[in-house]
Order: structure tokens, then C-alpha cells, then sequence
């Protein structure tokens, strides 16, 4: 399967964006209330990612701070089921993705969104008819969809959640384990804003990573031995990334994003329910994480289906995301390893709302 990296990339422009109806949003009261205030902001903001296992929505207006999220939506839809062996997305992961995506076509009316970016991944990159299923999108919900390169996934989701880094000097690596692929990128924060030195995206993701080993064993041993294969897998997958990583490592510091963390976490912090002000931002032990990840291999389907925040819907998929991130942590070994439940869709409203001013 193709890999792609680049070194020291220029950051690409931001990506077209959709230009809706644009409804009256602003708050002209509260401005002359206050004339000292700078701006008042002129649109409602939309971003959408069609993963290959999730679509997600946030709709957000900004604020002097930053910006606030009035709605939010998210579904899985699994696009990229069975695309290991057809190379192509299934009439039945497309009919659920085009459902969730009538969802989001109807809150970004509701919502009176203006200005909207929505984003395809890793399935419609790969997928035979991935442009037809784009057609389609638009056909039938009049939704936007654009296939981005992994570079600029790399960039969204960087840009979405770097703010939540640990303070430090040196470079620090984010990485984004998502249903098709896995994207990592080294940053360099020395002047204050990140600065991307070198970024890799390997064509692994939790649903490819299972499809390629299957998904029920029988004994512990079948389960171990599939595991070790998965983590050879990805271990093979990020060897040349590895040679692009500074040989001296300082101040080392590791984030995630993904649905993978954010899961583990929740175990980790034993919730009975996902709470992301508890997850969003939280700082774990290195090792603490590997220990979740060693126990959820080690168990069958049905045992990892008992933990609240995993449960029949994840069980299948979480083991592949814990051999990618201990891989992950392998080539990258920092004591602390950060959570962030966010990531593609607030690298995405940062920039819409950075192209019309706003500092955020």
C-alpha cells in the first residue's frame, strides 16, 4: 500500500469553502453596547469530516477567545467496510453515510450557517468510486464534499488541537488515528506557533488494520498472535518516518487525536459514560496507556464490549487503534502522552475563521 511523507512542507492553502445563504448572524446591539469591541462576527461556521468510520459535524460562531460550538453531530457510519477487499465503498456504507450526512445538510439550515468546509478522508482518497459518491452527496443533500490530501488532514488536525500541548521546548509529535489511516506530524514550536518540520500518513487505520487480520479469535493465543501481526504491520508502515525524527530527542512531548485516545482514556479514567470535559485536554502516564492497550488486546470481543465507552459498536475496531498507538509510542517514547477530543473539524473552523479575520 502507498505511504506518503514529505519533509519540511510548506503549509498549503486552506481549502475552498462553501458558500451558503448567508443569514443575518452578527449581534449590531451588543456592538454598539460596547464600541471598543473589534469585530462582530458576520457568519455562522460549519465543518464537516466524512472519516472511514465516522462523520462528524461542529457549527460554532466566534468569540474574542476563540470560538463557541452551538451544535454538534456525530455518527458510525463505517464508509470504509469491506474496501480492503473491493477497493470500492459499498451501497450499504454509502447509504449510511449519505443518511448522516441529510442529518448535517439540515442542522447547517437550521443553524443559519453562512460559510461551511466540508472534508473527505482516507475511503474516498482510495476508493474506485469515491467521485461518485461525492456526486452523489452533493445530489442528494447538497452537501460539498471534498477528498483532501493527507497532508492537509495532517495540517487540520494539527491545527485543531495543538493549543492543548504541553508547554516545552524542541518538537513535539501529533499524531490522528483514523478509520483508513494514521497521520502523524512533527512539529516544531520554538517561535510560538507550530511550525510542521516533517509529516507521514500510512494507509493503516483501525478499520483497515482489522479487515487486514479479521476481527474474532477464539483463544488468547490466536488473540495475541494477531496482535503482535497488527503491530508489525504498522511498525513496518512507519519505518521511513522513522528516520526523519531528530536523533537527539528533548523535552519530548506526544499528543492524539482520534476516537482511539479519546476511548482509551475513557477507560483509563474508568467513566461510566464518555465525558469529554473530563477527556478533552487530559494528560496520562505513557505507561498507564500502554496497560489499557495490552489489557483490551488480550480480551475478547465480547469483554471489551463491557467497558461503557467501548461497547459492541468499538469493540470490534479498538484493538487495531491500541496496536497502532503503541507503535505510535515506540518511535516516540514521551512519559506523558495528551488527549484531544478534538481535531480535522477545529482545524478546519480556525481557518474559515482566520480567512475572515478573526485572530484566533
Amino acid at each position: 500500500m502507498p505511504q506518503q511523507a514529505v519533509q519540511a512542507p510548506q503549509a498549503p492553502a486552506p481549502g475552498p469553502a462553501e458558500e451558503l445563504p448567508e443569514t443575518p448572524s452578527g449581534h449590531p446591539a451588543a456592538a454598539a453596547e460596547n464600541p471598543a469591541r473589534r469585530w462582530v462576527p458576520r457568519h455562522t461556521y460549519g465543518a464537516i469530516d466524512l472519516g472511514t468510520n465516522n462523520c462528524r459535524l461542529l457549527i460554532a460562531r466566534p468569540t474574542e477567545e476563540g470560538f463557541t460550538v452551538i451544535d454538534a453531530f456525530s455518527r458510525v457510519v463505517r464508509l470504509g467496510e469491506g474496501m480492503a477487499t473491493s477497493g470500492k465503498l459499498s451501497e450499504g456504507s454509502m447509504d449510511r453515510a449519505v443518511a448522516a450526512l441529510a442529518v448535517c445538510a439540515e442542522k447547517l439550515r437550521r443553524r443559519r450557517v453562512s460559510l461551511a468546509r466540508s472534508v473527505a478522508t482516507e475511503a474516498c482518497r482510495r476508493a474506485v468510486n469515491g467521485r461518485h459518491f461525492v456526486e452523489r452527496v452533493k445530489r442528494e443533500t447538497g452537501i460539498c464534499l471534498e477528498i483532501i490530501a493527507p497532508e492537509e488532514e495532517a495540517r487540520l488536525a494539527m491545527l485543531g488541537c495543538h493549543r492543548l500541548l504541553e508547554p516545552g521546548d524542541g518538537p513535539a509529535l501529533i499524531f490522528d488515528i483514523g478509520g483508513g489511516s494514521t497521520e502523524l506530524v512533527l512539529i516544531d514550536t520554538d517561535q510560538g506557533e507550530p511550525r510542521i518540520k516533517c509529516w507521514w500518513s500510512a494507509p493503516w487505520g483501525v478499520v483497515s488494520l482489522t479487515e487486514s487480520e479479521g476481527r474474532h479469535f477464539a483463544t488468547p493465543e490466536e488473540r495475541l498472535a494477531a496482535y503482535g501481526r497488527m503491530r508489525e504491520r504498522v511498525r513496518h508502515a512507519f519505518r521511513h518516518f522513522v528516520d526523519l525524527l531528530p536523533a537527539n530527542k528533548r523535552d519530548i512531548r506526544l499528543m492524539g487525536t482520534s476516537g482511539t485516545v479519546t476511548t482509551l482514556a475513557s477507560v483509563y479514567l474508568a467513566l461510566p459514560s464518555y465525558d469529554r470535559r473530563a477527556v478533552d485536554g487530559l494528560k496520562m502516564p505513557a505507561s498507564a496507556m500502554r496497560k489499557v492497550s495490552e489489557t483490551l488486546s488480550s480480551m475478547d470481543h465480547d469483554g471489551r464490549a463491557t467497558f461503557p465507552c467501548i461497547g459492541h459498536e468499538r469493540a470490534d475496531l479498538v484493538v487495531a487503534g491500541c496496536a497502532i498507538l503503541e507503535t505510535i509510542m515506540d518511535i516516540w517514547p514521551a512519559e506523558t502522552l495528551g488527549v484531544a477530543d478534538r481535531g480535522i473539524r477545529e482545524g478546519i473552523l480556525r481557518s474559515l475563521m482566520a480567512r475572515d479575520g478573526h485572530l484566533l
